[in-house]
């Protein structure tokens, strides 16, 4: 199973909507097969794990991070592919947490005579499918917050000046991870200060789409976001009170206005969430400013982190940081990550933390 599931984060950035998923085929302890969903709208893992597997699988055990599906969407059902090839038992991750779906492919398997165990390395499995889980169960996107900043950290000084805190290797990883997202999010102050681009250059496999939370509809008409629609879209999320007349002219840029109903930049921001899921959108990275993080924070919706710390002290009271807003009085009221990957990159380190999700909290 673990080596099913490290199978399945291959897939990362290349299947979503589609949750990354892992299979093994087995005869005892020999691996005679193995597979992962690699891009969406292709054969699942079970389906590749049995093609490339070097000898009959009837009566082999497959190990498969998630419960294999029982509709029919792009592809057939893999609990009827595993049933016709005749294994004797499937060894599952975790349970689909798609309410719709959930538990009518075990049923199938077990109908079939199959034996079925679940809940093998659960708690790995359902880290690998939590940004599938958390769109899925409850409509709102996996958030990535990615920022780079000093030793002592700041991600700017106290003008908004950030270029550069790390150097051109890290800044390529950045590129990297943004040809895995659906979407790449910023402030207006950090589209006003540093005019980025927010394209995924390099190989790639998604084009982003870029959003700008500005709730006066300030983005200037000769930004490099609103003269590249043509590259990749861009959508303008704002509020009920934001300039209509230069609205309009970003729109008739190809600028996507996106106008939320509450007067609340947080629930306003929560109503935007909500609707990228609804488009079948799995991920979203936000990088910055700090004051939008400190509102993603402070609605439980920062789910990841990329952090990227160059060899550079700041100072100064008033230099920005990487999440604002509010200060809390205890540290009990900071919220818990787990350190899932750190690299030296020359002097820059590069740190990935992921909130704890377990199985029995269904990725969430």
């Amino acid at each position: 199973m673990q080596h099913a599931i490290a199978l399945a984060w291959q897939g990362e950035g290349n299947v979503e909507p589609n949750p990354m998923v892992g299979c093994v085929l087995a005869q005892g302890d020999v691996m005679i097969g193995q597979g992962y969903h690699e891009s969406f709208g292709g054969p699942h893992a079970e389906i590749n794990a049995i093609k490339n597997a070097t000898r009959p699988v009837a009566g082999g055990t497959a190990y498969v991070t998630l419960e294999p599906c029982s509709h029919v969407g792009k592809t057939g059902p893999c609990a009827d592919a595993l049933i016709e090839a005749k294994v004797g038992r499937v060894v599952i991750g975790c349970i689909d947490p798609n309410p719709e779906v959930s538990g009518r492919g075990i049923a199938k398997l077990t109908e079939a005579g199959i034996q079925v165990d679940v809940g093998v390395e659960s708690d790995a499995a359902a880290n690998l499918l939590a940004p599938f889980g958390k769109r899925i169960t409850v409509g709102l996107p996996w958030v990535i917050a990615k920022w780079a900043m000093t030793i002592d950290g700041k991600i700017a000084t106290m003008h908004g000046d950030s270029q550069w805190i790390t150097n051109q290797h890290s800044r390529e990883i950045v590129q990297g991870l943004r040809g895995r997202v659906d979407g790449i999010m910023v402030g207006f102050s950090t589209a006003d200060a540093d005019d980025p681009l927010l394209t995924a250059r390099g190989k790639k496999l998604r084009t982003p789409t870029r959003i700008v939370v500005d709730s006066q509809a300030r983005l200037r008409l000769d930004s490099k976001l609103t003269t590249t629609t043509d590259q990749a879209p861009v959508i303008l999320v704002t509020s009920p009170s934001h300039d209509q007349q230069h609205a309009a002219k970003l729109a008739a840029k190809g600028v996507e206005i996106w106008v939320g109903e509450s007067a609340d930049p947080n629930q306003r921001l929560h109503e935007f969430l909500r609707d990228f899921a609804g488009r079948g959108h799995t991920n979203l990275m936000v990088e910055g400013g700090g004051t939008l993080m400190g509102s993603l924070a402070k609605m439980n919706q920062v789910d990841e982190a990329h952090v990227f710390v160059g060899p550079k002290m700041l100072g100064g009271r008033n230099s920005i940081t990487p999440v604002e807003g509010e200060n809390p009085l205890l540290m009990a009221a900071s919220k818990l990550f787990s350190l899932r990957y750190v690299r030296r990159i020359d002097d820059d380190v590069y740190m990935q933390y992921r909130r704890i999700v377990n199985a029995q909290s269904g990725g969430q």
